[in-house]
């Protein structure tokens, strides 16, 4: 839904605020269906019998009391089983005087007069199906600001189409400008209002004089003299500073884009924050570009992720370690003009910005160290000397280029303010000075050096979230960087477009004192990525310095990344401390993995053979038959009717989705001394011939060679007594790895994979909590799916010799897992699985199951699945250094 609607009918209601449909309008504001309001309304979905109260399971629970506290209500309803039972989203209690409203969820509250309820629309958007995470963590006002500006440009482009470079980037620069209007004229830059009035002033209604009007304006406002000019444009001050220096068309208006060019200017400007609403309004202007870039919006708790850890908290350390002695605060205040952050994937700027901010937070923090420690200081002559031009940037998009240039000079005049309040007085925010160095480019192929020097001497920090692109998602160009960055390598045409800046990060901090840290796909730190791409970053003496362990992508945008990521710091080799990040927690490690462990394990490589005492793990039956050897259930009954002696060549055939589903496909299984009688039957007789020829066009030479033995799969494995299938990608919501047993007589499908007669231990040890912590971290995954090889996660995996005693506890173990499930025949695998469904014996039992697993390794148990991971790396270690002992 439209925020910006929803916050119109959300003033309307609670303007009006009438009892008997208050709660219908409110839930209608939101969206929630017609047809389910007037079912509440009847009395169909609500759950309550009391008068004046309406839940509605998952939704809301609304109580209407004028004779009551209702502080007390809402603690009573808090507490009502028959109310909490029905796990409403929202609790609202109202005397239609004041309102008071807690969101079950995240704990948040309301205790407002009804009438301002507009002011709190946003309290209730998790009925439009925007989480607060969505929209509240900065501001909502961003969000409406960049609808409204998306509008506008969609009504500028029908007057003055963007069909070539130059009037694309002529069209940016006036988006920036008119942005920077609106904002100094809310901020104390202009006078208030003074840009919009001046339209509404000045130019007539049907808007053709509005392109003369902003000619006029934007040549002022790059003039110092300007005595040729009418007053009322005099009125405005000298800006300067690149903004407004170079002329570029202005487009031409019609009655709608001026009314809503003004409509903009009556938005609340000074609540806008420019560390995000430039990623917000870059994403609605170019949102199929950006997409397909993998641009991706980073709030700022990620952005803390990476610039705390990276030099942030050292430089608060350093800090407290000088207390008010004047020497060291001026030290640190030395350090601070010397340091140069560059980012060069840098969006809307939106790293530079937090980065900038936190910065000038720091140096008005010494400052009033500076102060208390010296009385005879006045406070008003402190003025900041940190400079936009300590900060450097790479950027592809044009538009997102120019929106970076823009916020940091409204960060700056932000910081500008904050800084009036500390000290009383700041340096002037006009005329502009010198922005940000900014470049329009692709970083993958520019060198950085020539970007970001670091020849002065200044202390550098690389910073950012790189694109995300998997390699079957990469165009030819972006396939092209990847070739040109890792020229001379081998292996990188499965890598991730991400890794372009790890390794030229990497190069660019290898012969200074540089560090870097980044946002990434966590899939750089796991499966084949590892062993391809961290080799090209850590040599040389470089080393992983910090990392926050992977966590699901969240930000404020309107559409969150939906994957998965990690940060990752790299700089020079040292004996100082490490830190893996995990959630809250911070562990002190002496080194840090690429699989983000404490562990000194630098890649985990595939392996034909088990690592460990195992059987092995193969590949399931490929048919190579364009689909003539499989049957479904009708083609099946049809045959054996017609042909009941084919009964003996068909067997059942499973893959992950079948076990998964318990729908059954059928296969022809001919074996050679069948042949002859398979021939005789004239349907199976007509796909042997398909398959035939099938094979024979293949372009595959193996597949050439099988037109000879076209009545059978490519390889026939079976299994004697029974086998275990083991999907290729399994749901990473999952828990556990949904395994099965099968009776001998099923054919298992590539691509999911197959243990042969194993014994029943096995099924215990690769169902275990300790493998799927292995697997999520050498496997790799597909999306935000696991995905299972063999050779990465099965052959590596490090499991200790046992004795015949613990594999009989194991399999008894399996056994009490099998009949959980067999407690339950009407949930298919899938469903016994759904971790929203598991059933708690089935949970109960794999549980006790790993514990069993986990005995094998050590009687302690292991707190966490960090810890987890770092003893498997450790035995791996030690598993394959014995390994090689032995072959010596």
């Amino acid at each position: 839904m439209n925020i910006e609607k929803i916050e119109q009918s959300v003033r309307k209601i609670a303007t009006v605020a009438n009892p008997e449909s208050f709660v219908f309008d409110l839930l209608l504001a939101y969206g929630q269906p017609k047809a389910a309001i007037s079912r509440l309304k009847k009395g169909d979905y609500n759950r309550s019998t009391n008068d004046g109260e309406i839940v509605w399971k998952k939704k809301l629970a609304f109580k209407h009391d004028s004779t009551s506290d209702l502080h007390g209500v809402i603690d009573q309803m808090q507490n009502d089983a028959a109310v909490t039972t029905h796990q409403p989203r929202f609790m609202i209690v109202t005397d239609f005087q004041t309102l008071l409203a807690v969101d079950t969820k995240t704990d948040d509250s309301l205790d407002i007069p009804i009438g301002d309820l507009g002011d709190y629309f946003d309290f209730f958007l998790p009925w439009a199906g925007m989480e607060k995470s969505q929209v509240q963590g900065e501001n909502p006002a961003d969000v409406k600001a960049a609808e409204k500006m998306a509008r506008l440009y969609e009504l500028i482009l029908v007057e003055n189409p963007a069909d070539t470079d130059e009037a694309r980037h002529a069209l940016n620069i006036f988006l920036s400008r008119l942005l920077f209007c609106y904002f100094a004229e809310d901020t104390d830059i202009f006078a208030s209002n003074q840009f919009t009035n001046g339209i509404a002033s000045h130019t007539g209604t049907d808007g053709s004089d509005l392109q003369g009007y902003l000619k006029k304006l934007f040549a002022v406002l790059s003039t110092e003299d300007r005595t040729s000019f009418p007053e009322f444009l005099r009125k405005f001050p000298y800006v300067n500073g690149g903004l407004f220096c170079d002329e570029y068309p202005v487009p031409v208006f019609n009655t709608k884009s001026r009314a809503l060019i003004i409509e903009c200017g009556s938005l609340n400007w000074k609540a806008i924050n420019p560390d995000i609403f430039g990623s917000m309004i870059q994403a609605v202007v170019h949102s199929d570009e950006r997409g397909r870039m993998g641009m991706h919006y980073t709030s700022v708790v990620n952005i803390m992720k990476v610039i705390e850890p990276l030099f942030l908290n050292e430089l608060r350390e350093q800090l407290e370690q000088a207390g008010t002695n004047k020497k060291k605060l001026k030290a640190l205040l030395d350090r601070l003009y010397n340091l140069r952050i560059f980012d060069p994937a840098c969006g809307s700027g939106n790293f530079l910005i937090i980065a900038y901010k936190e910065l000038c937070r720091l140096e008005i923090e010494i400052f009033q160290r500076l102060g208390r420690s010296d009385n005879a200081v006045q406070m008003e002559l402190f003025r900041s000397n940190l400079q936009l031009t300590q900060f450097y940037g790479i950027e592809l998009d044009d538009f997102a280029h120019e929106t970076a240039k823009l916020s940091m000079w409204l960060a700056e005049h932000q910081m500008n303010l904050e800084f009036k309040q500390v000290f009383g007085a700041t340096r002037p925010t006009l005329p502009l000075h010198d922005g940000g160095h900014i470049f329009c480019g692709n970083a993958t192929r520019l060198d950085w050096e020539e970007v970001c020097s670091q020849s002065s001497g200044a202390e550098v920090f690389v910073l950012g979230n790189p694109p995300y692109l998997g390699f079957k998602m990469q165009n030819a160009a972006q396939k092209d960087d990847i070739a040109h960055v890792f020229a001379g390598k081998k292996g990188f045409k499965k890598l991730d477009y991400t890794s372009c800046w790890m390794v030229k990060a990497a190069d660019f901090c290898r012969t200074t004192d540089a560090c870097f840290g980044f946002v990434s796909t966590n899939s750089l730190c796991q499966g084949e990525h590892v062993g391809l791409l961290w080799p090209h970053i850590l040599k040389d003496g470089m080393e992983i310095t910090f990392a926050h362990v992977s966590f699901p992508w969240k930000n404020h945008a309107r559409q969150n990344a939906g994957v998965v990521c990690c940060v990752v710091g790299v700089g020079k080799h040292s004996n100082g401390q490490k830190y893996i990040y995990s959630g809250s927690d911070r562990i002190a490690v002496e080194n840090i993995s690429p699989y983000l462990t404490g562990s000194r394990v630098t890649g985990v490589a595939k392996r034909s053979t088990p690592l460990s005492n195992f059987p092995g793990m193969t590949l399931g039956n490929m048919p190579k038959d364009d689909g003539n050897f499989i049957l479904t259930e009708i083609e099946k009954e049809s045959l054996t009717n017609s042909f009941p002696e084919s009964e003996v060549l068909i067997r059942k055939l499973v893959g992950a989705s079948e076990a998964m589903r318990s729908v059954w496909r059928w296969c022809l299984w001919i074996k050679p001394h069948q042949e002859e009688m398979a021939r005789r039957i004239p349907p199976i007789l007509k796909r042997i011939e398909k398959v035939k020829a099938f094979r024979a066009a293949s372009s595959d030479s193996s597949a050439n060679k099988m037109a000879a033995t076209p009545f059978r799969f490519r390889e026939q494995k079976e299994a004697k007594q029974n086998s275990i299938i083991v999907p290729t990608v399994t749901s990473s919501r999952r828990k556990y790895i949904p395994l099965g047993f099968l009776d001998p007589t099923i054919v298992i499908v590539a691509p999911n994979q197959a243990i042969y007669d194993p014994e029943p231990y096995i099924f215990a040890v690769i169902s275990s909590s300790m493998h799927i912590c292995w697997v999520r971290a050498v496997g790799g995954k597909m999306k935000t799916d696991f995905r299972y090889s063999s050779a990465l996660c099965y052959n590596t995996f490090p499991f200790p010799d046992i004795s015949e005693d613990t594999k009989t506890e194991l399999e008894q173990h399996v056994f009490n897992v099998l009949d959980q499930r067999e407690a339950f025949p009407e949930l298919t695998l899938g469903e016994l699985y759904d971790p929203d469904r598991m059933p708690p014996g089935l949970l109960k039992a794999h549980h006790e199951m790993d514990v069993a697993i986990e005995h094998c390794y050590r009687k302690k148990p292991f707190t966490s699945d960090e810890e987890r991971l770092e003893y498997l790396f450790k035995l791996y270690e030690k598993m394959v250094e014995d390994e090689k002992n032995a072959d010596a």
